[in-house]
């Protein structure tokens, strides 16, 4: 609709987790450096929180690309799975042909050897589950367990958890004190502030090939921080609607009363009133319509 308009490639706020539009906001970058730190050092668990749509499933698509060659990587994208079901979720990433009705000692062989075989090849051999606070309590208990291999120098098989906040309340109850305890590092992905989101816009509108003048200002991006609290994937639904409108309208820098209009439009933001300055010079608009309107009837009524 718009990408002629503003001589874009593709759209720049599209939902599909794109690592090509990646945008290093400090906690993502944090996140990346010290999830490549504990892998490439040998660490056994990681865990990555963050809130629905603060971009976990992006810095994992870019965590497994950029990974080096001498790190095997299995990826459980929904891990909502009982036990026997993980163990052999497990086993298919990493290559193992294993009965639907195989035991846990058949498991725990069949793993193991595929383990050491892997580790011949490979540096490092790590599981990243996403979506991680649906795995239910026992699987995790059986997750733990599968992390027991190890030679006398380092961890056979590394774990990545990454989930919502609910994955730090499951780790903290009683009966998983023990996966609790083997977690090294956890990192806590944020929403973006003011300035980052200026910035943020601003790098999808580049990245998808708009060359032109500023479209987002910082006033603009105050209000957009109102509305979507900082959430990426809220502020990319906002700013889709905001360049629709402003194709629709024939403007080429969004304004206050676009945002306002495409935030009343979209359900996941919260409700927003124009700057004051602007909220008063809309009544006062509206008061002189209003007057003007009357006055044209009362010159229309006959003396």
């Amino acid at each position: 609709m718009y990408l002629e308009y503003f001589n874009c490639d593709y759209l720049p706020f599209s939902l599909t987790p794109n690592t090509e539009q990646y945008f290093g906001a400090a906690c993502h970058n944090e996140a990346i450096v010290t999830l490549n730190h504990a892998l490439l050092n040998g660490e056994g668990f990681i865990k990555v929180v963050g809130e629905v749509g603060t971009g976990k499933t992006l810095l994992c698509r870019k965590l497994l690309n950029e990974l080096p060659a001498s790190v095997r990587t299995a990826y459980i994208p929904n891990p909502h799975l009982a036990p026997n079901e993980l163990r052999h979720a497990v086993a298919n990433e990493l290559g193992v042909n294993l009965d639907l009705h195989s035991d846990q000692q058949e498991f725990t062989q069949a793993i193991q050897a595929r383990l050491v075989a892997l580790h011949q090849e490979f540096d490092h051999v790590v599981l990243v589950i996403d979506e991680a606070q649906a795995l239910p309590i026992a699987s995790m208990e059986a997750l733990r367990l599968i992390t027991n291999f190890e030679t006398e120098t380092k961890k056979l098989l590394q774990v990545v958890l990454l989930g919502q906040p609910e994955l730090d309340s499951k780790i903290a109850l009683p009966e998983l004190r023990q996966l609790k305890q083997r977690i090294t590092f956890s990192c806590h992905l944020k929403e973006l502030d003011t300035e980052q989101i200026y910035h943020y816009v601003r790098h999808r509108m580049v990245k998808a090939g708009y060359q032109g003048p500023e479209i987002f200002n910082r006033n603009v991006c105050t209000m957009i921080k109102s509305a979507t609290n900082g959430t990426p994937r809220i502020i990319n639904v906002l700013s889709h609607k905001i360049l629709m409108l402003m194709y629709g309208k024939g403007l080429k820098m969004a304004t206050p009363e676009i945002v306002k209009l495409a935030a009343k439009d979209t359900e996941a933001c919260h409700n927003i009133a124009l700057p004051w300055r602007l909220d008063v010079i809309a009544q006062w608009r509206t008061a002189c319509l209003v007057t003007f309107g009357l006055c044209a009837v009362l010159l229309l009524l006959p003396a």
